[in-house]
């Protein structure tokens, strides 16, 4: 009797020992599965953001746009284009459009502002980096920083939603585009089009160093250029 006992002991103890055996061997194998499926599952999702940026490099080419003209054609010199991705070009042309056309302003208001100054009563006779200064346009020039930072606000719309790069633009924005054209000059055709970016380009670039030139010599002399 006792030696049936013990055999019988032996018998479920085997038993429960490959049980237990198998369990594990199971479970092994399973997290074994899910890890060579996850990593088949980033593979893909690396391959896609891969091929997405390989057909967004092919279809666009920053040599295609605006303002690339003679003599110089594509001019970079400090390499802010190179290795670039699309959205970043996009905000680079954005900012310089902003800043070209604050500078035609600003050039056209050192002439016209330092002949002509009736508004506030023509008293400010002044150097026109001075301008800001005097009462009352020192009230008067914040209430236009905030009017301008209205469209600034909206302007995030034109930006890629997180998580992609911070700072880029969306490749269905064309930049400088906020839809206002009164006077209806935008031209229909696309060479035509593109021709008078470039012509507003450049005047932007040539009024930023006009300013930055003007500035630079009322700063120096102290008196009005014109």
């Amino acid at each position: 009797m006792l030696t049936f006992a013990l055999a019988l002991t032996c018998l479920l103890g085997s038993s429960i020992g490959q049980s237990q055996e198998m369990a594990a061997e199971n479970i092994l194998g399973s997290l074994l599965f899910a890890q060579h499926l996850g990593a088949r599952q980033r593979n893909v999702i690396g391959n896609k953001r891969t091929a997405t940026r390989v057909m967004q490099d092919t279809s666009f080419d920053i040599k295609d746009m605006a303002g690339v003209t003679g003599p110089l054609g594509f001019w970079d010199p400090a390499g802010f284009a190179t290795d670039e991705e699309e959205g970043k070009l996009r905000f680079y042309r954005e900012v310089e459009l902003k800043h070209g056309r604050l500078a035609m302003l600003a050039a056209l208001g050192f002439l016209v502002g330092e002949n002509f100054h009736p508004l506030f009563g023509g008293d400010i006779d002044v150097p026109a980096y001075l301008a800001f200064q005097q009462t009352p346009l020192e009230i008067f020039w914040p209430k236009v920083v905030s009017a301008i930072a209205i469209p600034e606000v909206f302007s995030v719309y034109s930006f890629n939603s997180p998580p992609s790069r911070p700072w880029t633009i969306r490749s269905d924005h064309v930049p400088g585009d906020f839809g206002f054209d009164p006077l209806n000059l935008k031209p229909t055709d696309p060479e035509e089009f593109k021709t008078m970016q470039t012509k507003e380009l450049n005047n932007g670039r040539l009024a930023m160093l006009a300013a930055a030139g003007m500035i630079a010599q009322e700063l120096a002399t102290g008196e009005k250029l014109f």
